[in-house]
């Protein structure tokens, strides 16, 4: 059973009681926290379709990333508290405007409220999009409730994870809960153009970071069978006021960085989605 007490919701592992006060590296309280709830288009064509995908933004972060574009989630906490009751009343409503599935943002560290709100059975996919650091035996509560594994995997570097996100096991955790996603929803299906199950993993490339970018695609070719999941390339990066004296992420990627890893991607036999053009971050960030 997953709970606030005792929390070990994420890989920290922080074992505090959150009903109580006490606060973890999530810094969030025994209560979901909602920062937005839209319907968001511009996740990947094949997630966000015609009507937008019925995107619910949760605050707080297991990840500490210095480059975070939603600060005012991550790490301020905007939003408001909202209970299984409301979670699942705001997934119907965003179903009735016509959005093509509920993308659950951000939301392991809420999981207690969250997994009550997915029962009964909805009648769009469940997405749930995270940060790729999450723990096995959490994922497995969620057998049978998702139907979209969206990850990130940032990073092939255990050095560059504990610099840029306070996550030196990151690599190491990210894998393995990747391949539990997989083992859940199995190959990805496609109904037309949309995803309506599988996998969907995302890495962003990071200027100056070509090497990371290659061994996580390295990892992505080598150990799963082809067309079992699919990956979103991103060149979407922005430096944000925070890493503008950082020596390579107070820049964007180059063209060359970009190319490298995109002939990569597909050397590994990899299909997915990419960023052709660059891609500003406010164009992607709703306004929180």
């Amino acid at each position: 059973m997953l709970t606030y007490k005792t929390c070990t919701l994420c890989p920290r592992v922080c074992g505090i009681d959150r009903t109580a006060g006490e606060r973890g590296f999530c810094a969030m309280p025994g209560k979901a926290r909602v920062g937005k709830i839209m319907r968001h288009y511009w996740e990947e064509p094949a997630l966000a379709g015609a009507g937008g995908s019925g995107a619910i933004f949760f605050s707080g972060c297991t990840l500490g990333c210095l480059y975070c574009q939603n600060e005012a989630i991550s790490r301020e906490a905007v939003g408001q508290e909202m209970d299984s009751a409301r979670l699942r009343a705001a997934m119907e409503e965003l179903i009735a405007q016509g959005a093509e599935n509920i993308d659950l943002v951000t939301p392991t560290h809420f999981l207690p409220d969250i997994l009550p709100a997915l029962t009964p059975k909805l009648p769009v996919p469940v997405v749930y999009n995270c940060g790729g650091y999450e723990r096995v035996e959490t994922l497995r509560q969620l057998d049978g409730l998702v139907d979209i594994y969206l990850p990130d995997l940032k990073y092939g570097s255990a050095a560059l994870a504990g610099e840029l996100s306070r996550a030196e096991d990151y690599f190491s955790v990210a894998t393995k809960a990747i391949e539990e996603m997989v083992r859940q929803v199995g190959p990805y299906v496609m109904e037309g153009e949309k995803l309506r199950r599988g996998v969907l993993v995302r890495h962003l490339i990071l200027p100056g970071q070509v090497e990371n970018s290659l061994r996580v695609l390295d990892y992505l070719g080598e150990s799963f069978p082809k067309d079992t999941l699919l990956v979103s390339l991103m060149r979407q990066y922005t430096p944000m006021p925070r890493v503008m004296h950082h020596p390579d992420l107070c820049r964007t990627v180059t063209q060359e960085e970009y190319e490298a890893v995109l002939s990569w991607m597909y050397l590994n036999g990899l299909k997915g989605f990419t960023q052709e053009a660059q891609a500003a971050a406010k164009d992607y960030i709703p306004n929180f």
